[in-house]
């Protein structure tokens, strides 16, 4: 991809409910170009070498282990693909480091310490630090020389981060700070030599600290006895009378909330991706079973209950795939626009996740969803033995768990989205209300009787028409808020509501411009098994988006109002019907004969 990217072509972040895209502006995994697809090799081999035959010896922790493989990745450059060359770093597009996140996807507990330490461990100095910390620590880093663990959640404060207790007060001469307090489920605490640590000076200012974790006065609990991701170091650390240089502070006092959120953005992505590359593998093992598994006198992949689980498995990681690199390459572009400004590759790399935070938290939000949905059916088409702790199925489907608790809660990530949505929009930065008041008078004047004509001319017209849906009920549940009749941070049904049907559009959207970009390029399978994974979701969807938006309307308008909102949703709801049988079983039978995930 050019690295001169025309404004106009960039869509914002959130844009997507108002501004259509073309298949060109999208990028999709089919078009990785030879250095792409050499990393991506280089990232499959060390899965294979590394990682597959370790993984009993990462799940009981092997002393040493995880820290270990966390130097050899960064022997091989793959700590620091998303950093810049100055300190060390490979400095890779967004793409490439997009495919390594899909890579490691089934690493299984390993993608823990991998995602902790290249996310939130190593990006809040790149993009706060000052010169001088980014030159102590990232080379290091980079290198794997160096393990980092994020310190911000606590007993009393984990959504609530920011009434977080731990506290830094200044010593007398000014020389350092001394820091107190109890951290929890702190992601590589047993064997990371830097913590980033958040704490209020003077018990108020919540402010970011890089503090050395071999200090005196810090010590940690025992490893905590999880769930799933047992392979993970997860402990509590305590801080009592920690002094740390004042030199140590990260980014400005009482801005620490700036740092643990914009942190947060690229990991929600990154998480979001790494599910869709795990969703692959259990995709593999289903369809390996369900090929294998004799019942009846034959496979029991034969059987149309079955082949529903398959084909729905690789039709949600398909929408999800589709969505994660479509957003990678507006991050991509985003990042090329602000270079070009002459921002620098941290504040660059900063502002293009930041301006996609919505699109971050649909990312992790889904991506994790359909990770629960594929473990979840994964278990069930292996029976008893998806049961039994002696397979593979068990293990993933305990770990797949957290994924919709860390990096934000799926709730907290459903609100961000719609306040970031009604902010954006409060400021001038998108124009919801010009879009909302077109759909108004759509409502009140004769549907069209146009016929429609072309190719994908139908599913064209399902997504304007989503969109269209989601204006309504967002528009309606804003002029309630404005005339006093709803206060929306009380309504959280309703914004779960109004995220869902962004989730819905999102992913839909992403998967009709990479089907239709696929329509003009050579590809492992034929089109019509991508046309219909876009039919079957777009059936699928309408019916949740029906759903979800009668739901909301219904929680807050009534009478003659709610009536006409009703007419409207019937309006814009009406995506032809489809034989999802039979385009699951298209599905399924390409998935069975390829033997797994072949898209």
């Amino acid at each position: 991809m050019s690295a001169a990217v025309e404004s106009n072509t960039i869509l914002k972040g959130g844009e997507f409910l108002i501004r259509d895209s073309r298949p060109e502006d999208v990028f999709i995994p089919e078009e990785l170009n030879e250095e792409q697809l050499m990393v991506k090799q280089m990232a499959i081999d060390f899965l294979n070498n590394e990682i597959a035959p370790n993984r009993q010896k990462i799940e009981k922790q092997e002393p040493g282990l995880a820290a270990s493989l966390l130097k050899k990745m960064g022997d091989q450059g793959l700590l620091g693909a998303h950093m810049p060359a100055v300190y060390g770093g490979t400095e890779l597009d967004t793409n490439t480091n997009t495919v390594i996140s899909d890579v490691f996807g089934p690493m299984g507990s390993f993608s823990v310490p991998f995602a902790a330490h290249t996310g939130i461990g190593m990006l809040p100095i790149l993009y706060f630090g000052t010169e001088a910390q980014k030159q102590k620590y990232l080379p290091d880093l980079i290198s794997g020389d160096l393990k980092a663990a994020y310190c911000l959640t606590e007993p009393g404060s984990g959504s609530d981060a920011l009434n977080a207790k731990t506290r830094a007060d200044l010593s007398a001469d000014g020389s350092h700070y001394v820091v107190s307090g109890q951290k929890m489920w702190i992601s590589n605490a047993g064997f990371a030599d830097i913590f980033i640590v958040f704490a209020k000076v003077g018990g108020e200012k919540f402010t970011g600290f890089i503090v050395d974790a071999h200090t005196a006065g810090i010590t940690l609990g025992a490893e905590e006895d999880k769930l799933g991701i047992k392979g993970s170091s997860t402990r509590q650390v305590y801080f009592e009378n920690v002094k740390v240089p004042a030199e140590n502070v990260l980014g400005e006092i009482g801005k620490g909330h700036l740092i643990a959120f914009n942190a947060l953005n690229i990991g929600r992505f990154k998480l979001g991706v790494m599910c869709i590359g795990g969703n692959k593998e259990i995709i593999n093992m289903a369809v390996s079973y369900a090929n294998e598994r004799i019942q009846f006198g034959q496979p029991i992949g034969n059987f149309g209950a079955i082949q529903h689980k398959l084909a729905e498995m690789a039709i949600r990681n398909f929408a999800a795939e589709s969505a994660a690199y479509r957003t990678s390459q507006c991050m991509q572009d985003k990042k090329a626009e602000e270079s070009a400004e002459g921002k620098p590759f941290g504040q660059a790399t900063l502002e293009a996740a930041e301006e996609y935070a919505i699109e971050c938290s649909i990312l992790k939000v889904f991506g994790s969803e359909v990770t629960d949905y594929c473990v979840d059916e994964n278990v069930q088409i292996h029976g008893g033995i998806g049961f039994s702790e002696e397979f593979p199925a068990a293990r993933a489907y305990r770990d797949s768990r957290i994924n919709r608790i860390y990096e934000g809660t799926n709730e907290i990530n459903r609100m961000l989205m719609v306040d970031q949505l009604f902010k954006r929009a409060l400021k001038g930065q998108l124009d919801i209300v010009g879009p909302a008041w077109a759909v108004q008078k759509e409502l009140t004047s004769m549907p069209s009787m146009e016929r429609l004509e072309g190719d994908y001319a139908e599913e064209i017209k399902a997504i304007s028409d989503f969109k269209k849906v989601i204006l309504m009920v967002a528009g309606g549940a804003a002029k309630m808020q404005m005339d006093g009749k709803l206060n929306l941070k009380e309504e959280q049904e309703v914004l779960m509501n109004t995220a869902d049907m962004f989730i819905d559009l999102y992913a839909a959207e992403s998967m009709l411009l990479r089907v239709q970009k696929l329509a003009g390029m050579q590809k492992e399978q034929p089109q019509e098994v991508y046309d219909a994974m876009l039919q079957v979701f777009l059936h699928d969807a309408t019916a949740r988006m029906t759903k979800n938006a009668t739901d909301a309307l219904a929680s807050f308008a009534e009478g003659d109002l709610l009536k006409t909102f009703l007419m409207g949703v019937k309006r814009f709801t009406k995506y032809p019907p489809v034989n999802v049988k039979e385009k699951r079983r298209l599905v399924a039978e390409v998935l069975r004969k390829a033997g797994g995930w072949c898209f």
